[in-house]
């Protein structure tokens, strides 16, 4: 499997959104994307994360991004963390892991001494040409969107 960097094309893909409906790369050409990659709805520090994300969505957008998450929890979960924290965009249902493969966010974790396969929580910042300008993996789900603004240099 290739590691991604910066500076890579962005491996296209498609996905099943909370509603249903397919959801893919190469429909975003020309919007800078934030693609994060988070282990579970409905728990705190990804609670966390899409919250300040969304707290900022229409700062984010008026700066030109899509904002797009992605977990291996079902559509129908997604719905339900949506209505939950009235979060204004996308999550992708990846549940056979595709997507999490493809960009290497599924991978060998540790806690309490125990590995177990699961969702490495990764953010990547890709630009209008579907390209990865950031890949972020010491992610601050407090302070997700300062820290991208941060890694970008944007005010």
């Amino acid at each position: 499997m290739k590691i991604l960097k910066e500076g890579d094309k962005a491996p296209n893909f498609s996905g099943i959104n909370q509603d249903g409906k397919t959801l893919a790369l190469n429909d975003l050409k020309g919007k800078k994307v934030i693609l994060y990659f988070y282990p579970k709805d409905n728990t705190p520090g990804c609670t966390a994360e899409s919250c300040n994300l969304n707290e900022n969505y229409s700062e984010l957008t008026a700066k030109g991004f899509e904002v797009i998450g992605v977990s291996p929890d079902s559509a129908a979960s997604h719905l339900k963390f949506i209505a939950k924290f009235d979060l204004q965009f996308n999550l992708i249902a990846d549940t056979d892991k595709e997507i999490l493969e493809m960009y290497n966010a599924w991978g060998l974790k540790k806690m309490y001494g125990k590995e177990y396969m699961g969702v490495l929580r990764t953010t990547f910042i890709i630009n209008e040409e579907g390209i990865i300008e950031k890949i972020i993996n010491k992610v601050d789900t407090k302070d997700h969107t300062q820290q991208i603004y941060n890694e970008l240099k944007i005010n």
